[in-house]
């Protein structure tokens, strides 16, 4: 306990209270468990460390602990909560929760045998299925974090105090709010850096190492988290990989599983086993008819990317429409919902239409179609029905 906690005060000295993620004003903080899950890399663990810091004065309390800790290959995770309460604790900080075998079975004790404590968790994408087979949906508030949106890349690398808009401010607003926002930054430049490497808060520590990192948190997530969700063998996370760089360089990833499998060396059942888990992991979006699919139920209309920079980390010629509707369906489905309709490239909240190009893109593809737009790179300011792209990274 006593190295546990010394490890935690180191984390706790060292972490700044700001910048803070947008989920961190939006989280109800007095419910008694709290699970927040996201990709690796999105600062989940410094939203623990800035929360503690900011709101217990005494830390004689709590504490935060790691589930990748050495120390719980050898000790069960209820055994040294036990000791914790005992000893006085009310509020623990579990991180990479994920790491931990059995650990939704045994969260789900802990939280009905010690009902003083107040737990808050953090880990991976895939831990929705873990949270409805151990019935925590009724006991927990659940959170997820996503990728910094642009707002919040601008405020973090620049200092900015930018606020967010409502799709529908956006949409009927977006002449007056790019005039806004144009009047402090350079929106394009600043909006070409964020789609290389602006959705992690790593970025922070300055680009020469950027895809170092997010290379390292791919390889981790391949080697280390998903194994958690599916035992499988070496030769499976090489093809994780592989599937990873052959998706990155096509255009937004239009799947035919029999070629695909053929090309990847494997059955169409394996390779619908490696989509899911890379999807389970937060790496990639199955979008459908119906909307962002989480299982291949049925076959997905297209695959993308959860961010822009995986595809810059993973070649070096990526294709810009491929990262101009990734960029698009990032920042919108955190809030709305994204399906894929017959006649353009993304229908939001089954109201809106929108097509997704360069400068010079007509309407000639949805002119016929109501309440139908377009988000356009390369323009700096919004008119009529013709919106900057980098304006939907206000939306969070």
């Amino acid at each position: 306990m006593k190295t546990l906690r010394n490890k935690y005060l180191r984390l706790l000295t060292a972490t700044l209270e700001s910048p803070k993620r947008f989920l961190f004003e939006q989280i109800d903080w007095a419910e008694r468990l709290i699970i927040i899950k996201g990709q690796r890399g999105t600062g989940k663990t410094t939203m623990l460390l800035q929360y503690i810091k900011l709101n217990h004065t005494s830390l004689e309390e709590t504490l935060y602990i790691s589930m990748d800790d050495i120390y719980f290959a050898a000790n069960k995770l209820s055994d040294f909560i036990e000791d914790f309460v005992v000893g006085g604790g009310r509020y623990l900080y579990i991180d990479e929760i994920h790491r931990y075998k059995n650990w939704s079975v045994e969260l789900k004790n802990i939280y009905d045998f010690y009902p003083d404590l107040k737990l808050i968790i953090t880990g991976s994408s895939a831990l929705s299925f873990y949270i409805s087979t151990a019935d925590l949906g009724r006991r927990a508030a659940i959170y997820n974090l996503p990728e910094l949106s642009f707002r919040e890349y601008l405020n973090f690398t620049l200092g900015t105090n930018f606020k967010t808009y409502s799709l529908n401010d956006i949409i009927k607003k977006s002449e007056t709010i790019s005039m806004t926002i144009n009047k402090e930054i350079r929106s394009l430049k600043e909006f070409r850096n964020y789609l290389m490497h602006g959705a992690y808060p790593f970025i922070l520590n300055g680009k020469e190492r950027y895809y170092d990192k997010l290379e390292a948190s791919i390889n981790t997530i391949i080697d280390n988290d998903i194994p958690v969700i599916e035992n499988i063998s070496y030769d499976s996370r090489v093809k994780l990989r592989k599937l990873l760089y052959m998706m990155s360089t096509t255009v937004p990833f239009k799947i035919n599983m029999s070629e695909l499998s053929r090309k990847l060396e494997t059955t169409r059942d394996m390779l619908s086993k490696y989509l899911e888990l890379l999807n389970k992991a937060g790496i990639i979006k199955f979008l459908t008819t119906e909307g962002i699919g989480y299982t291949l139920i049925r076959k997905p209309n297209k695959i993308y990317f959860s961010n822009s920079n995986l595809i810059h980390a993973l070649t070096a010629n990526a294709e810009i429409g491929t990262v101009r509707e990734t960029f698009f369906l990032s920042q919108l489905s955190v809030s709305h919902k994204v399906n894929y309709p017959k006649q353009s490239d993304f229908m939001i909240d089954n109201k809106y239409t929108f097509e997704i190009g360069g400068k010079n893109k007509d309407r000639k593809q949805i002119q016929d179609l109501k309440n139908a737009y377009l988000a356009l790179d390369d323009i700096e300011y919004g008119y009529g029905k013709s919106i900057p792209l980098w304006l939907f990274g206000f939306l969070y």
